[in-house]
């Protein structure tokens, strides 16, 4: 058995997970504003309930540059006072089993494709299109994330006028005077601006999707987030840019598809090694 830990700014998931099956869960409101150490406390104090005879290691998904190795995060987004906490360090003093700590979006790419829709696959790009953009890669079936865990960090690549991260995020509708969950709703209800705004957007995810393609040459990208949900709004438009990538086979062969496994991130960070 293993304990995964999926943290964001906004809640903190704790599972445990057996033969990759999640068999108890807590989440609760992370307590972002809060200083390093009761931030620190209340993680340790969920995983704790969890502690279990047999469980052998914990895994930690965190949105920030992750020095894996160590074990060290650095400004996680969400949380200020987490600037440079030595995370390996201090729960493997207090729990005494081994803590492996990477970013989320490599933790979302490993849950994918250990346990989710990419299971099987070697060559991946698993995308995560929320409140930012951001991409864990798996080449030969094992994760690649550099030195800095910022081997996916695709949204920062400069794009028209801006970057990747604008033009495929919640970003990109905020810009537009309303939200990615009101464009949703109002496309639902068959509104015609709205259908116009995904399909933009989806001429952008193409776009993003073309830059996955020349830069790894993947046999299938995933994606995840809170925006993936709405695929069916812009998965026509992407493709309609999809179209004019110069090797049309590679397009053919490739699979594209969306995450449906509730907590793959956590998953994800319960196979960290």
């Amino acid at each position: 058995m293993r304990i995964g830990v999926d943290l964001g700014g906004t809640n903190v998931r704790v599972g445990l997970v057996d033969e990759g099956r999640i068999v108890r869960l807590l989440s609760e409101p992370c307590r972002a504003d809060r200083s390093e150490e009761e931030v620190l406390g209340h993680i340790a104090s969920l995983i704790e309930r969890l502690m279990a005879p047999g469980v052998e290691c914990i895994g930690i998904g965190v949105p920030s540059v992750v020095d894996a190795v160590r074990g060290i995060v650095y400004n996680v987004v969400g949380i200020p006072s987490w600037r440079e906490v030595h995370l390996k360090e201090r729960f493997e003093e207090r729990f005494g089993i081994p803590v492996h700590v990477n970013n989320d979006c490599n933790c979302f790419a490993l849950g994918v494709c250990r346990f989710g829709e990419a299971l099987g696959c070697r060559d991946v790009v698993c995308i995560a299109l929320g409140t930012g953009v951001g991409a864990g890669i798996v080449i030969d079936g094992r994760l690649y994330s550099g030195p800095n865990t910022g081997a996916g960090e695709i949204g920062s690549i400069p794009y028209l006028d801006r970057d990747y991260e604008y033009y495929c995020s919640s970003r990109f509708f905020i810009g537009r005077g309303t939200s990615g969950k009101e464009a949703f709703e109002r496309a639902a209800a068959g509104d015609p601006g709205a259908l116009a705004l995904w399909r933009e957007f989806g001429g952008h995810i193409g776009q993003l999707v073309m830059l996955a393609l020349y830069a790894y040459d993947p046999e299938a990208i995933v994606f995840g987030g809170s925006i993936s949900q709405a695929f069916d709004f812009f998965r026509e438009a992407m493709y309609e840019r999809l179209a004019e990538f110069p090797y049309a086979r590679t397009v053919e062969r490739l699979r594209i598809g969306c995450s449906k496994i509730e907590n793959v991130g956590l998953l994800g960070a319960s196979a960290c090694e």
